[in-house]
């Protein structure tokens, strides 16, 4: 890696890094809490800030760099634009027009990737970033939020899943094993067309998908096993169990509360359970292996790591309970704690960074 790319690449993740941030401020906002805004829409960017900003960039930064080709780093570069433009209050369909280039490049690198090594993987992805460009392109057509918000569920939930795929084939599963995660996928894809005509029974049948696929991924995934070992696979296997459980939680609630679709406390509970339980948990996760293979930087496994994953995870539940119970002030501080633990995690990451860095000067 050249000091240019690098320096690239370490802008990139700063503004993933400003729209993580200005996320979880306009998340706290939404919650209740009087803080500063710096426009009375600001509320309404909280989705964009996160999905096409924080994990847009992410997502994008780390398969631009697996791939290789200048072409693809677009997808970090147009998805910060997208984020950046609603930050500053543009009119939706001139914050949605990157966002929707970003994700049909995300679609192209999967066909590049399939095209150099054929796999199933693959596949799955590329439907991700297909599901991603339909909410992108719901999002510039002015659609509601909680139309196209499935849609984005389903391209991170199907990223992830495509990516644990990958490492399952280290289990040899069997062809019907195989073709139960692809049924699982398909019931997930069917629910959100299905979304597009009757949005309930749509929500509904997703869910079915999210709780099957949560199932595959606890019985056949590679955590299990890395859960008998120390230091970071164990730590790893944590975030990836839990978040396992809280996509199964998030299914049953898509299942159950189908109606409630759209706004209040139990949409908050469906749509949380899954960003904050499930995709926050798997950035978690992965953080000690995809950071270092972004930006060069080492970052050792710490044992204070459990602390934020512990905080994420207790301070959700108290929320969803909150949420269900309809106890207001719960939901409230428990939300309070959940952007409080995501800025820990940030803090000891960085403070893991440091501690790498003075390993390294020691060493040479």
């Amino acid at each position: 890696m050249t000091s240019n790319q690098q320096l690239g690449r370490f802008f990139l993740m700063g503004l993933a890094g400003v729209s993580l941030l200005a996320g979880l401020w306009a998340g706290t906002v939404r919650l209740g809490w009087i803080f500063p805004m710096p426009s009375a829409q600001f509320i309404i960017v909280h989705g964009p800030l996160m999905v096409v900003g924080f994990l847009g960039i992410l997502i994008g930064l780390e398969r631009a760099v697996a791939l290789g080709q200048v072409w693809s780093y677009g997808i970090p570069v147009l998805s910060a634009v997208g984020a950046l433009s609603a930050l500053v209050g543009l009119p939706a369909q001139l914050s949605a027009a990157p966002a929707v280039i970003a994700s049909l490049l995300l679609v192209a690198v999967f066909v590049a990737l399939y095209r150099q090594y054929p796999s199933e993987h693959f596949v799955i992805m590329g439907l991700s970033a297909v599901a991603w460009s339909v909410g992108n392109a719901l999002w510039f057509m002015e659609a509601s939020v909680f139309v196209f918000v499935p849609w984005w569920v389903g391209f991170l939930v199907l990223m992830i899943a495509g990516e644990r795929l990958e490492l399952s084939r280290l289990r040899r599963p069997s062809m019907t094993i195989r073709a139960v995660f692809h049924a699982s996928v398909a019931i997930v894809l069917i629910g959100l067309a299905v979304s597009m005509l009757e949005l309930h029974s749509g929500v509904r049948i997703a869910g079915v998908g999210l709780i099957a696929i949560a199932l595959w991924l606890l019985r056949y995934d590679l955590a299990w096993h890395s859960a008998q070992q120390a230091g970071l696979p164990r730590y790893m296997a944590v975030c990836l169990i839990a978040g396992y459980f809280w996509l199964a939680a998030g299914g049953i609630l898509w299942l159950l509360f189908a109606q409630f679709f759209s706004a209040g406390p139990r949409y908050d509970a469906m749509l949380h359970s899954i960003f904050l339980g499930f995709v926050f948990s798997m950035i978690f996760a992965h953080a000690p292996i995809i950071l270092p293979t972004i930006t060069g930087l080492s970052l050792p496994f710490q044992k204070i790591f459990y602390l934020h994953a512990g905080l994420l995870h207790l301070s959700l539940l108290l929320r969803i309970v909150g949420d269900l119970g309809l106890w207001l002030w719960l939901q409230q501080w428990a939300g309070l704690v959940n952007a409080l633990t995501v800025l820990l995690f940030l803090i000891n990451n960085v403070r893991a960074v440091k501690a790498g860095a003075a390993v390294t000067s020691r060493s040479g």
